[in-house]
């Protein structure tokens, strides 16, 4: 019997199984770990002075769990707040995550005979399959049911829009008053979020060059902080974004600051920007959405549009080595960034190099994202309450969720971030002269 149920009950799960959920745990887990897990049935794993604690709230979890045994499954019951944990700080589960990264050396493998004596414990009175969280996006098959394929002008509108086209003033609530949802660059760590987020503009200025009068494409420009630094330096540039949220409150920023006549902000694939000649481009955090086939014809657009002599900055979150699945998985791509996917530094520096660009340098901003995204995590959950009225809760817990997770990632090198400085040669001569050192300021 299939049942599609989106209130599993809390009563009578184990009634027709003499297994109970700390039972189904402890072939998981070695009795040695350090972690207490109570659960809706009475049943309790581990110590109580384990310094990790975890509550099983309700059958549903153990569905969602069972559906999905990845971060799919575990996400959703912790959205529907099925999952939970006393130790979690509203907002900022992070160390919740860290002590459950320490209980990876006491996972066991069950045997097939424990696998399916659980299994008959959970389906003994129907297999229940909840629906998942209504913050939940549709799945790629659905997405391609819908005529959205990754990539194409329309799939990147309808992601790009799924994931920005929030409230607005919920961002603000974590990202600060610079409103810029990518990595800061710190001087030192005790350096404020807005002091290292103006660091990182004016590095991201400074390592293009460019001057009063120059002229700059900022390509997924977010809610337009470049826009103003740069147009504060007078440079003439153009931001485009897929994101309407976006465009309104940048667009209105500009306005406030007085700098029209310098600064633009298009609702505009990057692929149909009509101007060319520009003297830098900057792609800051917008490749993780272009997907990895894609970055040939990306990187040509770019040399396209630039100057001989211009220099790209490009900027985006990668793999750790080139062996890894380029694809999120499916929490990511549910939840967070539809057909995001992530590339090596090497196979993104092969891609520039193949297209044409010159590579001058390459950093790698691992660190700067962990404390970067230690800052919005602190941030919401200072403003915790507030994200709840705005968004409803499992949409605040999502991005508490997604940000704390990201920020351990960063911090255990599961991920990195870099940016690549690459100048476009004169075609007559196949290359172009910059300075014998580094003129900005790291």
């Amino acid at each position: 019997m299939l049942i599609r149920n989106q209130d599993v009950r809390k009563g009578g799960f184990m009634a027709r199984s003499n297994m109970t959920v700390a039972e189904m745990i402890g072939l998981f887990l070695d009795p040695a770990a350090p972690v207490q897990i109570t659960a809706f049935d009475g049943s309790h794993f581990g110590d109580s002075a384990a310094p990790l604690h975890l509550e099983i709230k309700n059958s549903r979890a153990i569905y969602y769990i069972a559906e999905n045994p990845n971060d799919l499954g575990l996400a959703r019951a912790y959205l529907q707040g099925d999952l939970d944990s006393p130790d979690l700080q509203p907002g900022n589960p992070y160390q919740v995550f860290k002590d459950l990264v320490a209980l990876k050396k006491y996972v066991k493998k069950p045997g097939k005979a424990d696998l399916a004596r659980m299994a008959a414990a959970i389906f003994s009175h129907g297999i229940r399959i909840p629906e998942p969280p209504a913050i939940e996006g549709p799945s790629l098959a659905k997405r391609l049911t819908e005529g959205l394929r990754p990539h194409t002008r329309k799939g990147d509108a309808a992601t790009v829009s799924y994931h920005y086209d929030q409230s607005n003033d919920f961002y603000r609530l974590f990202l600060g008053s610079s409103m810029t949802y990518t990595c800061a660059v710190f001087e030192k760590p005790t350096d404020t979020l807005e002091a290292a987020q103006e660091h990182k503009l004016n590095m991201v200025l400074d390592k293009m060059n460019l001057k009063k009068g120059d002229r700059l494409l900022d390509v997924g420009c977010g809610w337009g902080s470049m826009e103003v630094a740069a147009a504060k330096r007078g440079i003439h540039v153009i931001g485009v974004t897929l994101a309407e949220e976006q465009v309104e409150w940048a667009q209105e920023w500009i306005r406030k600051e007085g700098l029209g006549d310098l600064a633009e902000v298009r609702l505009m694939d990057y692929r149909d920007v009509p101007e060319s000649g520009f003297d830098g481009i900057c792609s800051i955090g917008m490749m993780e959405h272009v997907g990895y086939k894609q970055y040939p014809s990306y990187f040509k657009e770019m040399m396209d549009k630039l100057r001989p002599g211009g220099i790209l900055l490009n900027h985006q979150i990668t793999r750790t080595n080139s062996h890894d699945n380029k694809r999120a998985g499916g929490f990511i791509d549910r939840y967070i960034f539809p057909d995001g996917e992530l590339a090596s530094p090497a196979e993104i520096e092969l891609a520039i190099q193949d297209t044409g660009f010159e590579v001058m340098t390459q950093e790698n901003l691992r660190q700067h994202y962990a404390l970067t995204l230690q800052h919005w995590t602190e941030n919401l959950q200072d403003n915790w309450e507030q994200a709840k009225t705005m968004v409803g809760e499992p949409k605040a817990r999502l991005w508490g969720l997604y940000m704390a997770g990201s920020r351990l990632n960063f911090e255990i090198n599961n991920i990195q971030v870099h940016q690549f400085q690459c100048i476009k040669p004169d075609p007559a001569t196949g290359t172009y002269s910059y300075p014998l050192r580094p003129w900005w300021d790291r």
